[in-house]
């Protein structure tokens, strides 16, 4: 793939992948340029003429009041970087800081900042280097943008702090050399420009959407293989009974399940049987998957309105050759909406671990006891269910909402903030606690279909489970459930099963 030109608009969720997780390189657009160059020769005229403004001749915060002299500007600048990095914490990874140096720039190239075109030509190169700056992933409230982190990604392009390059750890003075850079000397108001913004708690959360939205599709194939075997009807994905709920996702759900079971000649073998209805768990699979899917396209949606936004402090307007003073670094839109994606994916899972419960326990089943041969000798999945139960309830606790809480900082000054990239760190854990609990139920379903000898179930899920059985064996006897579990995962994440189930079904979505 070449080079993503980054420009005022236009950059989406699927190109802020390909930067973050395919090693995609940036450039700038032709229009970036010329903007970053007009916006600055603005602000060499204000610094030039001591006017003063906000960040640029004054101090930060709370001690905005103090103006600083032409003559301190340059050390104002590392100042402001040095004194910012205090975060702690495990440093985000590589990929997640990817994500948030090309947010960074396309924020920067919007030409509202002040900044000068050779920074952020600076930032792009360590882009494309593969540098990838230690940045701890705790240490921001979510307003005046995400100031402790920025700042230890901005410190790297000064030659201070530490990066990681070609998997060693070393000083960003070290990292610059090897790439055959110079440490950058920030002129008047780019050391704000370089941290003030919502780019740490927009990556992780767009990484998170995107991730969300491919767990949704492999829930539809986890619950569709669950209930043939736990000889469900397909009644529920009738599309009358959702033509008159017309929630989106609801319908969307409806239709990949059907067409997952299409076929199936275990559905078909019951169909005469005393049973009246499904339990919830399968009967109401497309409303509970429906409406996560409703909740992800709306924080999709408010993630590419973030990463195409201008959240600098001052905003700078080069052709009405004035600024104005605001606050688009606050991160409350998303933080509202990260914490709406941590409620509605963890309902996956726990729908999910349900559906587990009635595939393990014999009386719910009818299926063999913790799907295992010779029971007692052998546990099979019933501690499988366990950590789907665990994790259930980890993801209980990471879902209460960090946007509703606030703390006063920098002297009152900055009185309410969001919160948002806790947020964001949640959503993310939640997002991978849920992709274990699927991971245990397509394991369960898989073991559950082996039983079934004589007749085939439907064609997306016969896609799937061969796909399975390709690489994961039947659980004859027990063994470590562990690496069963991590096998599963790696197929989930590298898209083996859905590709396959689409090739034979047509697109989920």
């Amino acid at each position: 793939m070449k080079a993503i030109s980054l420009d005022y608009d236009g950059m989406t969720l699927d190109q802020l992948v390909a930067i973050a997780r395919q090693g995609i390189n940036v450039k700038l657009s032709d229009g970036s340029r010329e903007r970053l160059r007009r916006t600055r020769q603005l602000v060499d005229n204000w610094v030039e003429n001591e006017r003063t403004i906000y960040g640029i001749t004054t101090g930060f915060g709370a001690l905005s009041d103090v103006v600083i002299s032409k003559k301190d500007t340059r050390q104002l600048q590392d100042n402001i970087l040095m004194s910012h990095a205090a975060g702690v914490g495990d440093p985000l990874d590589e990929s997640t800081v990817r994500g948030i140096m090309a947010l960074r720039i396309k924020d920067l190239v919007r030409g509202h900042s002040g900044i000068r075109l050779e920074t952020v030509e600076h930032l792009a190169a360590l882009l494309n280097w593969g540098v990838c700056p230690v940045i701890p992933e705790k240490g921001s409230v979510g307003a005046s943008g995400d100031l402790a982190p920025l700042a230890h990604l901005a410190l790297v392009l000064v030659g201070l702090g530490e990066a990681f390059y070609k998997g060693q750890r070393m000083s960003g003075r070290q990292v610059l050399s090897k790439c055959g850079l110079s440490p950058i000397q920030l002129e008047a108001g780019e050391g704000l420009a370089l941290v003030n913004g919502t780019q740490v708690m927009t990556a992780i959360g767009g990484l998170a959407v995107y991730d969300a939205a491919n767990l949704s599709k492999m829930t539809d194939i986890a619950a569709a293989m669950s209930l043939e075997v736990l000889m469900g009807s397909r009644t529920e994905f009738n599309k009358r009974i959702h033509e008159i709920r017309p929630h989106p996702g609801q319908a969307v759900a409806a239709d990949n399940m059907e067409r997952m079971v299409r076929n199936s000649e275990i559905i078909t073998s019951h169909k005469d049987c005393s049973r009246i209805q499904d339990a919830y768990t399968l009967r109401c699979s497309p409303q509970v998957h429906g409406a996560t899917k409703d909740a992800i396209n709306y924080c999709r949606n408010v993630i590419e309105t973030e990463m195409n936004s201008s959240t600098n402090n001052p905003i700078i307007y080069a052709e009405g050759r004035d600024f104005l003073l605001g606050g688009n670094f606050h991160g409350q839109p998303v933080a509202l909406a990260l914490d709406f994606l941590s409620m509605a994916v963890s309902e996956l899972a726990n729908i999910s671990e349900r559906r587990i419960e009635r595939l393990v326990n014999p009386m719910l089943s009818g299926l063999p006891a913790f799907l295992v041969s010779d029971g007692g000798l052998n546990s099979g999945f019933m501690i499988a269910q366990y950590t789907a139960a665990a994790l259930v309830s980890e993801n209980k606790v990471l879902c209460h909402p960090a946007s509703v809480d606030s703390i006063p900082t920098s002297a009152n000054k900055e009185d309410h903030v969001s919160m948002g990239t806790i947020s964001a760190r949640q959503c993310r854990d939640v997002i991978s606690n849920t992709e274990d609990v699927i991971t245990i139920e397509l394991l369960c379903g898989a073991q559950a279909l082996d039983l079934f000898t004589n007749i085939k179930p439907g064609e997306g899920t016969m896609a799937a489970y061969n796909v399975i059985r390709r690489e994961i064996s039947h659980l004859g006897t027990d063994r470590i459930l562990a690496n069963d579990i991590a096998a599963m995962k790696e197929l989930i994440r590298n898209g083996r099963i859905l590709r396959a189930v689409e090739k034979k079904i047509g697109k989920l979505r």
